[in-house]
């Protein structure tokens, strides 16, 4: 099961945290994958640098955005600046890299996209957020709208939302216990994923056995949602 052997895959955001999670987990399931990433010298915020990317890999069966940050600061300490940050890369950046691999995606037949959603795209949350809780729930109705969109031409657009998980955006969290004891208590199960369980998930949104799975957003989430 979850053979992507054959398939080449682009994601987002993946030198670190659930987007290195996710390229080791589909290197494993036989993807070859590019990283577009800051660190190697891509901002998926500049369309005309995506577009590049593309056309140097030229064959692309599967996509993952994965790219996003945060700006943690109660609404009326939030900046214009801090907003469209959070905004470009958690949103824009999502549309225009699925705007341009459409064309590689249909030329293959069809294909997957996986988006990163948040279970702060689905809640209200628990801290200030207001930026990225705007930008993943935008990611969401995205993911719906591309979905019915692009069906006809085989390509499926999904999302998966994790709750809270340890890599660098979450550091705030997970180095105050105070903090963390109220994430934990707003945990059901009790323990918070690693990234290595988000990325399982998108690996199954990438694979075959997802074939009739579209439109959708899977919460990783240890019973968050469930409240």
């Amino acid at each position: 099961m979850f053979d992507l052997t054959g398939k080449t895959a682009v994601v987002t955001g993946g030198a670190k945290g659930i987007g290195a999670a996710t390229v080791k987990l589909l290197e494993k399931a036989g993807a070859k994958v590019h990283v577009l990433d800051l660190e190697n010298g891509c901002d998926v915020t500049d369309e005309s640098r995506v577009k590049k990317a593309f056309e140097r890999i030229d064959t692309i069966d599967i996509l993952v955005n994965n790219a996003g940050r945060a700006a943690r600061k109660p609404a009326v300490e939030l900046s214009a600046k801090d907003w469209d940050e959070v905004i470009a890369l958690n949103l824009t950046a999502v549309f225009q890299c699925s705007k341009n691999v459409f064309p590689y995606l249909k030329k293959r037949g069809g294909g997957s996209i996986v988006n990163l959603a948040s279970i702060m795209g689905l809640s209200g949350g628990i801290y200030p957020n207001a930026s990225y809780q705007a930008s993943k729930g935008g990611v969401v109705n995205l993911t719906r709208a591309l979905a019915l969109e692009w069906a006809a031409d085989n390509i499926r657009v999904n999302a998966v939302a994790p709750t809270f998980v340890r890599t660098d955006l979450t550091v705030p969290i997970f180095s105050n216990p105070e903090r963390l004891k109220t994430v934990l208590s707003h945990t059901p199960l009790g323990r918070l994923p690693e990234p290595e369980e988000i990325a399982a998930a998108i690996v199954y949104l990438c694979s075959a056995e997802a074939k009739s799975v579209t439109g959708i957003v899977l919460p990783v989430d240890s019973g968050y949602l469930a409240r």
